[in-house]
């Protein structure tokens, strides 16, 4: 099966570049040429890349790559022909995987899309997952902490996972929802804070140090 990549830009010289190198490479294209449509698309689609520019009709590729990042992973690639530090440090701070600075040439964007797969493909979760003393174990359905175990239900098992699969990264209430609750899901707004405290409950008390924090107003995160 092919990759699927998502262009969000503007400029038609430099969709068409893209649109032509990326297919030659085997790739699947689909093209946004304003903000608002790119992020619905990024949203409602299943994409393996997404090239970003920050200049955009609508929104811009700031707000876009907020947007998607309430909800997904997606590896995001910044591209712009704004290039100061202040730029690149907003976009990486958003959520952005990297940043290329216009002009470039397509050899490197090439090469920064292979080094960033390598990279998201050495962090998929494998059987067991750990922090500090913290483990859980996929086949067994198994958690341990300092050697004892937890009793843990399907959901809260699930929303550990998905915070130790994540560890040390952020993540928004919206996308913990979505992941382990499902895009369908019409229950209660503040299921993912009532289950953080049950995890909390059994994984964190009594114990040092502790392992999941709240960043205010935004979600929660697995520090190891």
């Amino acid at each position: 099966m092919k990759e699927r990549v998502l262009i969000i830009e503007d400029e038609v010289a430099m969709v068409r570049l893209l649109e032509l190198e990326l297919s030659y490479e085997g790739y699947e294209i689909t093209v946004a040429s304003d903000g608002l449509a790119g992020a619905d698309k990024a949203l409602n689609g299943s994409f393996d890349f997404i090239l970003l520019d920050l200049n955009l009709p609508g929104i811009n590729g700031i707000e876009v790559c907020k947007r998607i990042r309430t909800v997904k992973q997606t590896p995001i690639i910044m591209i712009t022909a704004r290039d100061t530090v202040s730029d690149r440090v907003r976009g990486l701070d958003t959520g952005a995987d990297d940043y290329v600075p216009k002009p470039f040439a397509i050899e490197e964007l090439l090469a920064r899309m292979r080094s960033l797969q390598r990279r998201l493909h050495s962090k998929e979760p494998g059987d067991l997952l750990v922090a500090g003393d913290l483990t859980l174990s996929t086949t067994a359905h198994r958690v341990t902490r300092a050697g004892q175990d937890i009793d843990l239900s399907q959901r809260e098992f699930e929303l550990l996972r998905c915070l130790l699969a994540n560890k040390n990264r952020l993540m928004h209430r919206e996308a913990l929802l979505n992941l382990v609750w499902g895009y369908s899901y019409e229950g209660e707004t503040n299921v993912v804070d009532v289950y953080i405290r049950y995890l909390r409950m059994k994984v964190d008390e009594g114990h040092e140090p502790k392992l999941i924090y709240t960043v205010r107003g935004s979600g929660y995160i697995l520090r190891d």
